[in-house]
């Protein structure tokens, strides 16, 4: 894959669209990551799976994916695209005088702790504020997630207050924080 299917790029990762050929990594990705994102997450860990997951993201326009992925330098400061460090999704795209999104994301467990995706995040807030047109993001967490709280701080996002029984999780509806972030809130070089 090269470097120009990115829709954004910083100096560690790209975000990219989700694309049936991504389907083996990404699925070997989750199995691998699956004791990380327990009990919190279940990304999708075979290729059926992966195909209905994907075409959503692809074909919902209320719905946007993206992969967060690696640069890998070839030589020079030329980079292509590297190993999946994880996916960050909008959900609910509503547009009109809201304009906003809900934010689902995780990392695999071989890029966990390493920054790649505060910089992914970073990313997508641009591409949801600037292209997109979107004017505020949510992330709705469960109590204890503390790696997902972190995530949304350092980005910048506000906690709005706790929704009980928000999201029907593993069989059980769980509570979820609500963390938000608005276009005039984005640190915007």
């Amino acid at each position: 894959m090269s470097d120009n299917l990115y829709l954004a790029e910083g100096p560690h990762v790209g975000i990219r669209p989700f694309t049936p050929a991504d389907a083996e990594e990404f699925t070997a990705r989750a199995k691998e990551s699956g004791a990380l994102h327990h009990p919190w997450l279940f990304p999708p860990d075979d290729a059926r799976a992966y195909a209905t997951y994907a075409s959503r993201l692809t074909e919902d326009r209320a719905k946007m994916g993206f992969l967060v992925c690696e640069r890998m330098t070839t030589d020079g400061d030329e980079a292509g695209s590297g190993p999946i460090a994880g996916f960050i999704n909008i959900n609910n795209i509503v547009g009109g005088a809201f304009r906003c999104g809900a934010l689902g994301y995780g990392a695999f467990a071989h890029a966990a702790g390493r920054g790649l995706m505060s910089e992914g995040l970073g990313l997508v807030l641009r591409y949801a504020f600037g292209p997109l047109g979107l004017h505020r993001l949510e992330a709705n967490i469960q109590p204890g997630n503390e790696a997902s709280v972190a995530l949304v701080r350092r980005a910048g996002f506000r906690l709005e207050g706790l929704s009980p029984d928000f999201l029907l999780i593993d069989g059980a509806w769980r509570d979820h924080e609500r963390w938000a972030i608005t276009a005039e809130m984005l640190d915007t070089p």
